[in-house]
């Protein structure tokens, strides 16, 4: 049931207008979603190189040395250009896409829909945050051509050795410069996304929208936004104290007396590397979060529509969510165990580690509790959302062992570290990602994703990450240490390279796989079976209206919601679900 609003907005007419510098909530986050898109394949093929130098490292190349003349001279890979590749993968899919599709993507074309808004809170705000955006992917990615090319100093950045400057290595110069500043850029852009998240959830929901009648999706976009205001503040703070050691001659992270190149440097003095440690971890812990709770909330969400049940303990997810985000800012130190902190403070990191994981447990028993006795349907979406649950517990039980300090420190510098992080953070973002791409696109598009090549496509990615990233808690176990770019020289490890070879046979497997996903997804634009407007006979809002949404997403009339988001199976209810805004009636009772 609606009210009628005074008039119906219209699209601006002009192309430009319209749809690149659009003020329209759902075109932003499809530029999101599009800028997320040529970012990962980006920084898979980053990967695919890595992996190939790793099993191959001194086969000759020709256009290696084409694109990188000094770095990979007689086609040859240097562990420098190794350490870049690295560097960039890294930073790409932290940041541009594990940190901007499933928040600013989906987060910007849903929220407002969900919670009953026209747009979102600062529709100019909104725009001007992703053109920021693209600013920081382009300094970034200019990082390559610039001399001495991209810096290899690790997606941390740890300094002195992002901090000394060229005499460090190569891309230690301008290329670090450029990465510093476009993670500046980026922290900007973030801060002026999550103003606008939590003002349009607080401010904008619609009659009958209260936070508890809110989908999980709309909680974990709320939350995350709050580890984006302060978290992204302090990493900006932290990237101008880093450019400054740099350039202006500061020395808040550089101390006296530091040997590099059998040089004694003497133009800093007093700083101190943990204090970048701590400012970084700072942000990086509930960077996880960040990357991790979308992901939560979209397969929450899914598993209620498609095990036709609601979701198991509403208000216990709701409060998983917010003590997630509230824990995540107390266990940074976590990450810091082999940096020679006080043992009675990586014992009070670790409780607090084991803390967070209380949370966690009771989201993945709620989604059990889902599923259990629910009549499954086993689309795409659903599957992909089951993986996102599968991967999160592995990646989750290897987390307890690098809790713990007497274990970090031997796993701290191994694959392991490597395999768990890929896993929780990661691929199960990603598999959020693809979940919540089949489940919306018949909304955003009006058509289907084909379900024949989605399938083929999750089993393929399902298989290829686990045979990619199991087998790295097992070298890490042996000792593999991570970032080295050749192990034919190291006698110990000469038992593992054929699991290498292994790993890099699956990691070409998987991004084969991933153009399947690109062909039905450009396919499906034009050519998909055509969608109702409530295909997945789903209960939030923006099933209520037409797909695609109208340039005001409810064509001049304000919803009022009655009910909760995940009436499933209501008994007497004439269909087995009940839509937020359906008129209540006197016979059925419903949770909310």
């Amino acid at each position: 049931m609606s009210s009628p609003t005074a008039h119906v907005a219209h699209a601006p007419h002009g192309f430009i207008r319209r749809y690149i510098f659009s003020l329209d909530h759902k075109v932003i986050g499809i530029q999101y979603y599009c800028l997320g898109l040529f970012s990962v394949f980006l920084g898979m093929s980053l990967s695919l190189l890595m992996r190939f130098h790793m099993v191959n490292p001194h086969a000759q190349v020709h256009w290696f040395e084409k694109l990188w003349p000094t770095a990979a001279a007689g086609g040859v890979m240097t562990p420098e250009l190794y350490l870049s590749l690295m560097t960039m993968h890294g930073t790409i899919m932290v940041f541009f896409v594990l940190t901007t599709v499933p928040q600013s993507g989906f987060g910007n074309y849903f929220l407002p829909i969900q919670i009953g808004a026209e747009d979102m809170a600062f529709p100019v705000l909104n725009m001007l945050s992703f053109w920021t955006t693209l600013v920081a992917l382009i300094v970034m990615v200019s990082a390559f051509f610039v001399q001495g090319g991209a810096p290899l100093s690790g997606w941390t950045a740890y300094p002195p050795l992002s901090g000394a400057g060229r005499i460090t290595g190569p891309g230690e110069g301008m290329g670090q410069n450029l990465w510093i500043l476009s993670i500046a850029i980026f922290c900007f852009a973030s801060l002026m996304g999550a103003i606008n998240f939590i003002a349009t959830t607080v401010d904008l929901r619609c009659k009958g929208m209260t936070l508890m009648r809110m989908p999980l999706t709309c909680w974990t976009w709320l939350v995350t936004a709050i580890l984006g205001l302060l978290g992204f503040a302090v990493l900006l703070a932290a990237g101008v104290l880093l450019l400054l050691d740099r350039t202006a001659g500061t020395s808040f992270f550089l101390p006296a007396g530091m040997l590099i190149s059998d040089q004694i440097i003497t133009s800093h003095k007093g700083g101190s590397p943990l204090l970048w440690q701590h400012l970084f971890w700072f942000f990086g812990h509930p960077e996880v979060y960040i990357a991790i709770l979308p992901g939560m909330g979209v397969t929450s969400h899914l598993l209620s529509t498609f095990s036709r049940k609601p979701i198991f303990g509403y208000k216990a997810m709701v409060y998983a969510i917010l003590s997630i985000g509230f824990l995540g800012f107390l266990v940074w130190g976590h990450h810091m165990f082999m940096s020679g902190m006080n043992p009675y403070s990586a014992m009070a990191f670790s409780i607090l580690t084991m803390c967070i994981g209380v949370p966690s447990a009771i989201k993945t028993f709620n989604w059990i509790g889902t599923l259990w006795g629910g009549k499954i349907h086993f689309t795409t979406a659903m599957m992909f959302a089951l993986g996102f649950v599968s991967l999160f517990v592995t990646g989750g039980v290897s987390g307890i062992f690098l809790g713990q300090p007497a274990l970090d420190l031997y796993f701290h510098d191994t694959y392991f570290v490597v395999g768990h992080f890929h896993m929780i953070m990661g691929v199960a973002a990603i598999f959020g990602m693809f979940a919540g791409t089949f489940y919306w696109f018949p909304k955003v598009t009006g058509r289907f994703l084909n379900e024949f090549l989605g399938k083929l496509h999750f089993y393929c990615t399902f298989i290829g990450v686990y045979c990619i990233f199991t087998p790295m808690h097992f070298l890490g176990i042996v000792g593999n240490p991570r970032r080295y770019a050749d192990f034919t020289n190291v006698e110990f490890l000469g038992a593992v390279i054929p699991v290498h070879q292994f790993m890099t046979y699956a990691a070409y497997f998987t991004a084969g796989a991933q153009l399947i996903f690109l062909i039905n997804l450009f396919w499906s634009i034009k050519k998909g079976k055509p969608a109702s407007s409530n295909p997945w006979n789903s209960t939030s809002l923006e099933w209520s209206i037409p797909s695609p949404p109208p340039f005001d997403n409810f064509a001049g009339v304000h919803p009022v919601v009655y009910h909760g988001p995940y009436e499933f199976s209501v008994p007497g209810a004439p269909r087995d679900y009940i839509m937020q805004n359906d008129p209540p009636t006197a016979d059925i009772v419903t949770g909310h």
